[in-house]
Protein backbone atom coordinates (compact mmCIF):
# COMPACT_ATOMS: atom_id res chain seq x y z
CA UNK A 1 0.00 0.00 0.00
CA UNK A 2 1.45 3.31 -1.05
CA UNK A 3 1.74 6.15 1.45
CA UNK A 4 -0.79 8.98 1.11
CA UNK A 5 0.45 12.42 0.10
CA UNK A 6 -2.43 14.07 1.97
CA UNK A 7 -1.62 16.16 5.03
CA UNK A 8 -4.60 17.46 7.05
CA UNK A 9 -4.68 21.26 7.25
CA UNK A 10 -4.32 22.98 10.59
CA UNK A 11 -7.95 24.20 10.34
CA UNK A 12 -10.40 22.24 8.21
CA UNK A 13 -12.43 24.21 5.67
CA UNK A 14 -15.51 22.90 3.88
CA UNK A 15 -15.30 22.68 0.10
CA UNK A 16 -18.75 22.29 -1.51
CA UNK A 17 -18.77 19.30 -3.83
CA UNK A 18 -16.46 17.24 -1.66
CA UNK A 19 -17.88 13.86 -0.71
CA UNK A 20 -18.58 11.66 -3.72
CA UNK A 21 -22.09 10.59 -4.74
CA UNK A 22 -23.88 12.61 -2.07
CA UNK A 23 -21.67 15.69 -2.19
CA UNK A 24 -24.51 17.90 -3.42
CA UNK A 25 -26.47 17.41 -0.17
CA UNK A 26 -23.65 17.13 2.37
CA UNK A 27 -22.78 20.18 4.43
CA UNK A 28 -21.22 20.87 7.85
CA UNK A 29 -24.19 22.77 9.35
CA UNK A 30 -27.71 21.81 10.41
CA UNK A 31 -31.08 23.45 9.83
CA UNK A 32 -33.45 23.96 6.93
CA UNK A 33 -32.31 25.04 3.48
CA UNK A 34 -35.79 25.85 2.17
CA UNK A 35 -39.36 26.38 3.34
CA UNK A 36 -41.76 23.56 2.60
CA UNK A 37 -44.53 22.07 4.68
CA UNK A 38 -44.85 18.30 4.93
CA UNK A 39 -47.97 16.67 3.51
CA UNK A 40 -50.34 14.91 5.90
CA UNK A 41 -52.82 12.13 5.28
CA UNK A 42 -55.82 10.72 7.11
CA UNK A 43 -54.13 8.36 9.56
CA UNK A 44 -52.80 9.30 12.99
CA UNK A 45 -49.34 7.97 12.10
CA UNK A 46 -47.50 9.99 9.46
CA UNK A 47 -44.18 8.56 8.26
CA UNK A 48 -41.65 10.55 6.22
CA UNK A 49 -39.03 8.24 4.82
CA UNK A 50 -37.20 6.45 2.02
CA UNK A 51 -36.61 2.71 1.62
CA UNK A 52 -32.99 2.73 2.73
CA UNK A 53 -32.17 0.18 5.47
CA UNK A 54 -33.08 2.70 8.15
CA UNK A 55 -36.36 3.50 6.46
CA UNK A 56 -37.24 -0.16 5.92
CA UNK A 57 -36.99 -0.79 9.67
CA UNK A 58 -40.04 1.39 10.31
CA UNK A 59 -42.22 0.27 7.41
CA UNK A 60 -41.55 -3.37 8.32
CA UNK A 61 -42.47 -2.63 11.95
CA UNK A 62 -45.72 -0.94 10.93
CA UNK A 63 -46.64 -3.75 8.54
CA UNK A 64 -45.85 -6.33 11.24
CA UNK A 65 -48.20 -4.52 13.63
CA UNK A 66 -50.93 -4.46 11.00
CA UNK A 67 -50.32 -8.17 10.36
CA UNK A 68 -51.07 -8.73 14.05
CA UNK A 69 -54.37 -6.92 13.67
CA UNK A 70 -53.35 -3.63 15.28
CA UNK A 71 -55.62 -1.36 13.25
CA UNK A 72 -54.31 1.72 15.06
CA UNK A 73 -50.97 1.17 13.30
CA UNK A 74 -52.42 2.24 9.94
CA UNK A 75 -50.18 4.90 8.49
CA UNK A 76 -49.44 7.28 5.65
CA UNK A 77 -45.91 6.97 4.26
CA UNK A 78 -44.60 10.01 2.39
CA UNK A 79 -41.46 9.93 0.28
CA UNK A 80 -38.47 11.95 1.40
CA UNK A 81 -35.99 11.88 -1.49
CA UNK A 82 -32.64 12.42 0.22
CA UNK A 83 -30.84 12.77 -3.11
CA UNK A 84 -32.95 15.86 -3.76
CA UNK A 85 -32.47 17.35 -0.30
CA UNK A 86 -36.07 16.85 0.89
CA UNK A 87 -34.73 16.15 4.38
CA UNK A 88 -33.64 19.78 4.66
CA UNK A 89 -37.11 21.27 4.22
CA UNK A 90 -38.44 23.35 7.09
CA UNK A 91 -41.26 20.87 7.68
CA UNK A 92 -38.97 17.88 7.94
CA UNK A 93 -36.42 19.66 10.12
CA UNK A 94 -39.24 20.53 12.50
CA UNK A 95 -39.86 16.81 13.04
CA UNK A 96 -36.22 15.75 12.88
CA UNK A 97 -33.62 18.47 13.54
CA UNK A 98 -30.95 15.96 12.48
CA UNK A 99 -32.34 15.88 8.89
CA UNK A 100 -32.13 12.10 8.55
CA UNK A 101 -34.84 9.67 7.53
CA UNK A 102 -37.01 8.19 8.89
CA UNK A 103 -39.18 10.53 10.96
CA UNK A 104 -42.60 9.84 12.41
CA UNK A 105 -45.41 12.12 13.58
CA UNK A 106 -48.02 10.56 15.87
CA UNK A 107 -51.20 12.66 15.80
CA UNK A 108 -53.16 10.25 18.02
CA UNK A 109 -51.88 12.21 21.02
CA UNK A 110 -52.06 15.91 21.82
CA UNK A 111 -49.83 17.65 21.22
CA UNK A 112 -48.70 15.50 18.31
CA UNK A 113 -45.56 13.53 19.15
CA UNK A 114 -42.53 13.66 16.87
CA UNK A 115 -40.25 10.62 16.89
CA UNK A 116 -36.91 10.50 15.09
CA UNK A 117 -34.02 8.01 14.87
CA UNK A 118 -35.10 4.56 13.70
CA UNK A 119 -34.33 2.86 17.02
CA UNK A 120 -36.41 5.39 18.90
CA UNK A 121 -39.30 4.98 16.45
CA UNK A 122 -39.35 1.18 16.79
CA UNK A 123 -39.14 1.35 20.57
CA UNK A 124 -41.95 3.95 20.61
CA UNK A 125 -44.21 1.80 18.43
CA UNK A 126 -43.40 -1.38 20.37
CA UNK A 127 -44.27 0.25 23.68
CA UNK A 128 -47.30 2.09 22.30
CA UNK A 129 -48.90 -1.07 20.89
CA UNK A 130 -47.39 -3.73 23.14
CA UNK A 131 -45.85 -5.96 20.48
CA UNK A 132 -42.37 -7.11 19.44
CA UNK A 133 -40.77 -6.24 22.76
CA UNK A 134 -40.56 -8.74 25.63
CA UNK A 135 -42.32 -7.91 28.89
CA UNK A 136 -40.06 -10.04 31.07
CA UNK A 137 -37.18 -7.91 32.38
CA UNK A 138 -34.41 -10.35 31.44
CA UNK A 139 -35.78 -10.96 27.94
CA UNK A 140 -36.44 -7.26 27.42
CA UNK A 141 -32.88 -6.44 28.48
CA UNK A 142 -31.48 -8.98 26.00
CA UNK A 143 -33.63 -7.42 23.29
CA UNK A 144 -32.38 -3.96 24.15
CA UNK A 145 -28.78 -5.22 24.15
CA UNK A 146 -29.15 -5.97 20.44
CA UNK A 147 -31.14 -2.81 19.74
CA UNK A 148 -28.26 -0.71 21.05
CA UNK A 149 -25.74 -2.99 19.34
CA UNK A 150 -27.38 -2.19 16.03
CA UNK A 151 -27.46 1.54 16.61
CA UNK A 152 -23.75 1.54 17.38
CA UNK A 153 -22.65 -1.05 14.82
CA UNK A 154 -24.55 -0.14 11.65
CA UNK A 155 -22.75 3.19 11.05
CA UNK A 156 -19.58 1.14 10.58
CA UNK A 157 -21.40 -0.81 7.86
CA UNK A 158 -23.17 2.13 6.24
CA UNK A 159 -21.12 5.28 6.63
CA UNK A 160 -17.90 3.29 6.90
CA UNK A 161 -17.81 0.23 4.65
CA UNK A 162 -20.67 1.28 2.39
CA UNK A 163 -19.27 4.73 1.75
CA UNK A 164 -15.71 3.73 0.94
CA UNK A 165 -16.56 0.49 -0.89
CA UNK A 166 -19.52 1.75 -2.94
CA UNK A 167 -19.77 5.55 -2.97
CA UNK A 168 -16.39 7.22 -2.43
CA UNK A 169 -15.07 9.02 -5.54
CA UNK A 170 -11.93 6.84 -5.44
CA UNK A 171 -11.15 3.41 -4.02
CA UNK A 172 -8.82 3.72 -1.05
CA UNK A 173 -7.19 0.57 0.28
CA UNK A 174 -6.81 1.51 3.94
CA UNK A 175 -10.43 2.53 4.73
CA UNK A 176 -11.87 -0.36 2.70
CA UNK A 177 -9.65 -2.83 4.54
CA UNK A 178 -10.38 -1.23 7.89
CA UNK A 179 -14.16 -1.22 7.53
CA UNK A 180 -14.34 -4.61 5.81
CA UNK A 181 -12.51 -6.12 8.77
CA UNK A 182 -14.98 -4.52 11.17
CA UNK A 183 -18.07 -5.57 9.19
CA UNK A 184 -16.83 -9.16 9.06
CA UNK A 185 -16.23 -9.07 12.81
CA UNK A 186 -19.79 -7.83 13.31
CA UNK A 187 -21.16 -10.60 11.11
CA UNK A 188 -19.21 -13.09 13.20
CA UNK A 189 -20.78 -11.62 16.36
CA UNK A 190 -24.23 -12.17 14.83
CA UNK A 191 -23.36 -15.61 13.51
CA UNK A 192 -22.23 -16.84 16.91
CA UNK A 193 -25.39 -15.49 18.55
CA UNK A 194 -27.69 -16.98 15.91
CA UNK A 195 -25.94 -20.35 16.08
CA UNK A 196 -27.64 -20.83 19.44
CA UNK A 197 -30.83 -18.79 19.00
CA UNK A 198 -33.58 -18.54 16.41
CA UNK A 199 -33.69 -14.76 16.76
CA UNK A 200 -31.38 -12.19 18.31
CA UNK A 201 -33.30 -11.97 21.58
CA UNK A 202 -33.75 -15.73 21.77
CA UNK A 203 -36.80 -17.56 20.43
CA UNK A 204 -38.96 -14.44 20.10
CA UNK A 205 -38.99 -12.18 17.02
CA UNK A 206 -38.56 -8.64 18.30
CA UNK A 207 -37.63 -5.10 17.34
CA UNK A 208 -34.00 -6.22 17.60
CA UNK A 209 -34.45 -8.39 14.51
CA UNK A 210 -36.48 -5.71 12.73
CA UNK A 211 -33.66 -3.20 13.33
CA UNK A 212 -30.75 -5.45 12.37
CA UNK A 213 -32.25 -7.27 9.38
CA UNK A 214 -32.46 -4.36 6.89
CA UNK A 215 -28.71 -3.83 7.25
CA UNK A 216 -27.07 -7.19 7.92
CA UNK A 217 -29.79 -9.36 6.45
CA UNK A 218 -29.74 -7.34 3.23
CA UNK A 219 -25.94 -7.60 3.17
CA UNK A 220 -25.81 -11.40 3.32
CA UNK A 221 -28.76 -11.69 0.93
CA UNK A 222 -26.79 -9.75 -1.69
CA UNK A 223 -28.97 -6.62 -1.67
CA UNK A 224 -26.56 -4.14 -0.13
CA UNK A 225 -23.57 -2.53 -1.90
CA UNK A 226 -23.27 -5.56 -4.24
CA UNK A 227 -20.79 -6.84 -1.65
CA UNK A 228 -21.99 -10.35 -0.73
CA UNK A 229 -19.15 -12.12 -2.55
CA UNK A 230 -16.58 -9.58 -1.37
CA UNK A 231 -17.35 -10.24 2.30
CA UNK A 232 -17.96 -14.00 1.78
CA UNK A 233 -21.56 -13.73 2.97
CA UNK A 234 -22.27 -17.44 2.51
CA UNK A 235 -19.74 -18.29 5.21
CA UNK A 236 -22.04 -16.76 7.85
CA UNK A 237 -24.45 -19.68 7.71
CA UNK A 238 -26.49 -18.80 10.78
CA UNK A 239 -26.93 -15.16 9.75
CA UNK A 240 -27.97 -16.40 6.30
CA UNK A 241 -30.56 -18.77 7.81
CA UNK A 242 -31.96 -15.98 9.97
CA UNK A 243 -31.99 -13.47 7.10
CA UNK A 244 -33.78 -15.84 4.74
CA UNK A 245 -36.40 -16.73 7.35
CA UNK A 246 -37.23 -13.09 8.05
CA UNK A 247 -37.26 -12.36 4.32
CA UNK A 248 -40.19 -14.76 3.95
CA UNK A 249 -42.42 -12.91 6.41
CA UNK A 250 -45.33 -11.27 4.52
CA UNK A 251 -45.05 -8.04 6.53
CA UNK A 252 -41.34 -7.80 5.73
CA UNK A 253 -42.01 -8.29 2.04
CA UNK A 254 -44.60 -5.49 2.13
CA UNK A 255 -42.48 -3.17 4.24
CA UNK A 256 -39.51 -3.41 1.85
CA UNK A 257 -41.62 -1.92 -0.95
CA UNK A 258 -42.85 1.21 0.82
CA UNK A 259 -41.10 4.46 -0.19
CA UNK A 260 -38.90 2.52 -2.65
CA UNK A 261 -38.07 4.33 -5.89
CA UNK A 262 -35.55 1.91 -7.41
CA UNK A 263 -35.45 -1.74 -8.47
CA UNK A 264 -38.21 -3.79 -10.05
CA UNK A 265 -41.42 -1.86 -10.70
CA UNK A 266 -43.54 -4.34 -8.73
CA UNK A 267 -41.35 -3.65 -5.68
CA UNK A 268 -41.71 0.14 -5.77
CA UNK A 269 -44.37 1.99 -3.83
CA UNK A 270 -43.52 5.67 -3.77
CA UNK A 271 -46.17 6.49 -1.16
CA UNK A 272 -48.41 4.33 0.96
CA UNK A 273 -51.79 5.44 2.32
CA UNK A 274 -53.61 2.13 2.72
CA UNK A 275 -53.03 -1.60 2.35
CA UNK A 276 -54.76 -1.35 -1.03
CA UNK A 277 -51.72 0.54 -2.36
CA UNK A 278 -49.53 -2.50 -1.71
CA UNK A 279 -52.16 -4.91 -3.01
CA UNK A 280 -52.21 -2.97 -6.29
CA UNK A 281 -48.51 -3.76 -6.86
CA UNK A 282 -49.28 -7.48 -7.01
CA UNK A 283 -52.39 -7.21 -9.18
Amino acid sequence: MSASSYTPPRVWQWEPGNGGKFANINRPVAGATHDKELPQGDHPLQLYSLATPNGVKVTVMLEELLEKGVKEAEYDAWLIDITEGDQFSSGFVEINPNSKIPALLDRSVQPAQRVFESGSILLYLAEKFGHFIPQDLAARTECMNWVFWQMGAAPMLGGGFGHFYAYAPEKLEYPINRFTMEVKRQLDVLDRRLAENTYLSGEEYTIADILVWPWYGALVLGRLYDAAEFIQADSYTHVKRWAEAIDQRPAVQRGRKVNRIWGEENEQLRERHSSADLDALDS
